[in-house]
């Protein structure tokens, strides 16, 4: 039999069957490898073309259902199209290979039967706990009756209990699809009545839910989740930040009685082997995950919807780069089921294949939700032109007057404000007012930024700290260093010092380190225990603060900055996603962003509501400059720790790129971070037409130039970012 193995190879190998072994394609199998036994998959009929008496034979085989052949395909289309190692997209699948070995069982207990045993109060209380004649373990058991352990292991020497294996259950069992949901509104109900006659037709469908922020896009998608639910198939619903969810896992639970099963690379491996394995037996039935679930071995899958699907996480950056989002439209069309693009603000992308023709090329349908849940208004968003001496904040302040005059009665209304800046720390530069030297990472072409509470300064891209020094390292002048700019830590100083009778919570990354911290601070939210919100991207989507009827953008123009091609795009889309926090429900909202590009038609068409006009102007810019999506580009990425090397390869690269119609190539010249992690780095684009076959070009291009083991070129289909 051929079988794949989870490493960098683009091919399976055959393998002798032992007697008595029965192996059909899909089948886990542990096979030996170099010296070592790996787990790997059948993948079909041995090729032949090794001699049977060379061959070694399959060592096992796991008593777990084989990958399904759709699955199989999808990893073979994978690693043609982002031109990897079909063994490196396997290993993707196979990324809890201990999952394959039967469960260890726990040690539960359960009620014996009859007993005259005298029970005192407690132990009457356990016995009480498992009156539904359901095996726990002993600290469940506790913990439902109220009583320590001890209690427990009494009861079982005393006979009352008897002891029994117990083995974790498939997350997401039995999710209840008749439960009820939300009240729909008549929009609402059209859209979900679309979604779910497309899961019964059980045909790929690709449809875009394109709804303001606030319109419960959520509650409509659940709908096609039920009605998937009730055909008894598997369901994925992909996020771009699961593990900032809490608010969503809690309406899925409210809606269909049981928590989703959850795949994040923070879940222990545990949590990862029982949900990796429940997936595979179909037992469990959705599962709500970041961009690695859609390669979790689904047994029947009938429905896929991508939250937030201009999100840039969706993006695998290294190892196998490819995006989510468009897998998952591939996985559907694979499966012939529908997947469903959900966002308030869509990519370029998604909405050119939304649109109809000549504008668009209509491949997917459009659902339109445009107004918000409840009657409730979209807020009014206005700039604060901080080029006006009217609007200029105190020496060394960002907060404007304008803004804090609002601040003010807003807080003094009883309801919440929300300070929104994008970035990090405490301030983004920290140079030396004797001399100009700037602290920069030693290992990555970046400042390092101050984070002040923990009294250091660190590179956000390689994770180098080190402490504030006392004294400048290029001319030893001693307390001589200034910081430039804010950072969110900044902007929390300057309103404690505005408001000091104020309840201020600061959210960020490194202020919210784990869910149960992230889940108080959300909670103290709701609770209307805290008046202002001080807080990066990770408050600025997915939640929903009834009370909170202002928003405050500090820096508007962060996003712009770079050359980015899809700059002005994600600046759109982050600047509307935290505006779409304010006024909810019933209290109007507010949106005030500080700019010193009023004029700009990102702020022009968040103050005027003109979101279409703007994308179809940011379309046309693309259109006239040949760039996706309607052309594409790849990057080619050489780096090594060695900057000769690399240049000499990137040098090559250059010499021998193709002269082909419809191709260009730019470069090679450094990247923008030309270092990252200790690696010099050059990159060279490609620019061609949507009708070539651009991986068969690249791959004769990039197979024949000799690269040193100690340099790596990595090619990057349909990249997102360009650093």
């Amino acid at each position: 039999m051929a079988v794949l193995v989870p490493y960098p190879v683009d091919k399976a190998y055959d393998y002798g069957v032992p007697d008595g072994v029965d192996l059909e394609a899909g089948d886990y199998v542990i096979v030996p490898l170099g010296g070592r036994e790996v787990t790997a998959v059948v993948w079909g009929d041995a090729a032949g073309d090794v001699n049977p008496k060379k061959l070694k034979n399959v060592v096992m085989k796991h008593q777990a259902k084989p990958m399904p052949k759709v699955m199989r395909d999808f990893v073979d289309w994978v690693a043609e199209y982002t031109m990897s190692p079909k063994g490196f997209v396997l290993k993707m699948a196979l990324s809890v290979p201990g999952a394959l070995a039967p469960p260890k069982p726990a040690k539960g207990y359960r009620v014996a039967g009859e007993t005259k045993v005298k029970l005192s109060e407690k132990q009457q209380k356990v016995v009480d706990a498992l009156s539904d004649g359901i095996a726990r373990i002993a600290a469940e058991i506790a913990r439902d009756a109220g009583v320590s352990a001890g209690v427990v292991k009494t009861l079982a020497g005393k006979g009352v209990l008897e002891e029994v294996d117990i083995f974790n259950p498939a997350p997401c069992k039995k999710p209840d699809p008749f439960r009820d949901g939300a009240a729909l509104s008549e929009d609402q109900d059209s859209v979900a009545q679309t979604l779910k006659v497309a899961v019964k037709s059980g045909e790929f469908h690709a449809s875009l839910l394109d709804g303001v922020t606030g319109a419960g896009k959520t509650e409509v998608y659940f709908e096609a989740v039920a009605q998937a639910l009730k055909q008894g198939q598997q369901v994925l619903i992909l996020l771009p930040e699961i593990a900032l969810s809490n608010a969503f896992l809690d309406r899925f639970q409210s809606r269909f009685g049981c928590a989703p099963a959850l795949w994040h690379s923070h879940l222990s491996t545990g949590a990862r082997k029982t949900t990796w394995r429940g997936v595979a037996e179909g037992h469990s039935k959705v599962v709500v995950g970041a961009r690695s679930a859609l390669f979790l071995p689904y047994q029947d899958l009938g429905l896929i919807i991508v939250d937030e699907e201009h999100e840039p996480a969706y993006k695998q950056e290294d190892g196998v780069i490819y995006n989510a989002r468009d897998m998952a439209v591939v996985r559907a069309k694979l499966g012939a089921f529908p997947i469903c693009l959900v966002s308030a603000t869509p990519s370029l992308e998604t909405i050119h294949n939304a649109w109809p023709k000549p504008l668009g090329n209509a491949r997917y349908e459009h659902l339109h939700l445009t107004d918000r849940f409840g009657g409730a208004r979209m807020p009014e968003i206005e700039s604060i032109d901080m080029r006006d001496k009217e609007h200029k904040p105190e020496a060394q302040h960002f907060i404007s007057p304008t803004l804090k005059s609002a601040i003010v009665e807003t807080v003094e209304r009883g309801e919440q404000v929300l300070l929104f800046l994008n970035r990090r720390g405490y301030a983004p530069l920290t140079l030396c007012r004797s001399c100009g030297h700037r602290m920069e990472c030693p290992r990555c072409t970046a400042w390092l930024v101050e984070h002040k509470s923990r009294g250091c300064l660190q590179c956000h891209h390689c994770g180098f700290a080190a402490r504030s020094p006392k004294e400048c390292p290029e001319c030893s002048e001693a307390d001589s260093f200034v910081v430039c700019g804010p950072g969110v830590e900044r902007i929390y100083e300057e309103a404690r010092a505005y408001f000091p009778d104020a309840n201020i919570l600061l959210m960020a990354s490194d202020t919210a380190e784990n869910n149960d911290q992230l889940r108080k601070m959300l909670q103290e939210i709701k609770d209307d225990k805290i008046d202002i919100i001080i807080g990066t991207q990770i408050i600025a989507k997915g939640h929903h603060f009834p009370n909170l009827t202002l928003v405050g953008v500090i820096d508007a123009d962060l996003g712009l900055t770079g050359g980015e091609l899809r700059a002005a795009e994600r600046c759109y889309q982050l600047l509307h996603q935290v505006a779409g926090r304010a006024g909810r429900e019933e209290k109007k909202g507010r949106v005030m962003l500080q700019t010193f590009m009023p004029e700009h038609r990102i702020m022009q068409a968040l103050a005027d509501g003109a979101r279409d006009p703007f994308l179809e102007t940011e379309a046309a810019e693309r259109e006239a400059a040949h760039m996706p999506p309607y052309s594409r580009l790849v990057g080619i990425i050489v780096s090594g720790r060695d900057e000769g090397q690399v240049m000499e390869i990137s040098k090559e690269l250059g010499r021998t790129a193709p002269q082909s119609e419809g191709v260009m190539i730019l470069g090679p010249a450094p990247a923008p971070f030309a270092r990252l992690r200790g690696k010099f780095r050059y990159r060279l684009l490609v620019q061609a037409d949507k009708n070539l076959n651009i991986q068969k070009t690249i791959e004769h291009w990039v197979g024949a130039v000799k690269c040193p083991s100690t340099v790596r070129i990595y090619i990057d289909i349909d990249p997102q970012s360009f650093l």
